[in-house]
């Protein structure tokens, strides 16, 4: 096993925590769960609702992928957490079913959790596989 490559990627959101944007290990990338945050202004509230907070969310997956030179083409496994999981979840799927083709959709578990971080209502990370 090679030595791990920790990430921190120009144009990615500013992380809310300790940690990189995503690590990498012999063509494996764990990218850390991200939030709906604005990565021009993270003084910006999130947006209002699961489907805006889910499009921010991949959209801001989209930005750390791009910095690793992937796409979610690349992605395996995904694992998504939402604070109202009756309310949410069907929202938040048909958002998400967007960014993926219907023939390369990765595993993905989903969780209800009790919170998240700055209050958001869904954080999503990513196992990814650089090609080659």
């Amino acid at each position: 096993m090679s030595a791990p490559i920790f990430h921190m990627l120009a144009g990615a959101p500013a992380p809310v925590a300790p940690y990189s944007h995503a690590v990498e290990v012999d063509g494996w990338i764990m990218v850390t769960g991200q939030l709906a945050t604005d990565p021009d202004d993270d003084a910006t509230p999130l947006p209002e609702g699961v489907e805006a907070q889910t499009e921010k969310t991949m959209d801001n997956l989209k930005r750390v992928l791009a910095g690793l030179g992937l796409g979610f083409e690349h992605v395996v496994q995904a694992r998504v957490f939402i604070t109202e999981f009756e309310r949410d979840y069907a929202a938040m799927n048909a958002v998400y079913a967007r960014y993926f083709a219907e023939d390369r959709r990765p595993a993905r578990t989903c969780i209800g959790v009790t919170g998240l971080a700055r209050g958001a209502l869904v954080e999503i990370d990513f196992v990814v596989k650089r090609p080659g």
